[in-house]
């Protein structure tokens, strides 16, 4: 499992950058989306790259500790909260195609998905084949899941907060 652990961070941050790099641009060349889709998009009407960035960031800690710790001091609790890690985030991927494919146009985020789902998919396969499946490890990969939702709320919170206080100053 130790092989895969790394990539974890890297396929969080790859996909990330594609959002990062896109999302105001989307919003700017398709201001319709805030007519089409009010209840969800009106959050996002004037949000800022910077904001966006802020909340990328601090969802890129956990992905990138817990990959860290795991890592350098593998074991049964890490590496099942690891594992809750990368089903959020193959989860995440999974989102992001439905939403491209719901609106049926590109989002910042759906390249990024395709690429990496099968990546995500193939690393979840090989280490769940690895790990000792209990109840215990279960169990910690089911509440990593809804901290990780948890984790996203607050980031986009930080963003509306962090958005809020570049528009006054």
């Amino acid at each position: 499992m130790k092989e895969y652990i790394l990539l974890l961070p890297i396929l969080f941050i790859f996909h990330d950058m594609e959002e990062i790099v896109g999302f105001e641009i989307f919003f700017k060349k398709n201001p319709e989306m805030f007519e089409r889709f009010p209840k969800i998009t009106a959050p996002y009407r004037n949000l800022k790259t910077p904001g966006f960035a802020l909340a990328v960031y601090e969802e890129f800690i956990p992905f990138f500790g817990i990959s860290l710790l795991a890592y350098f001091f593998p074991g049964k609790i890490l590496d099942s909260i690891w594992l809750g890690l990368i089903l959020s985030l193959t989860a995440h991927f999974l989102v992001h195609i439905g939403q491209a494919l719901y609106i049926r146009k590109y989002i910042p985020s759906l390249i990024t998905s395709v690429i990496c789902l099968p990546a995500s998919i193939f690393i979840l396969v090989k280490c769940f084949s690895k790990i000792e499946f209990t109840l215990w490890t279960a169990l910690i990969i089911l509440v990593t899941i809804p901290l990780m939702m948890i984790n996203l709320k607050i980031a986009h919170q930080l963003m509306f907060k962090f958005n809020s206080w570049c528009e006054k100053n």
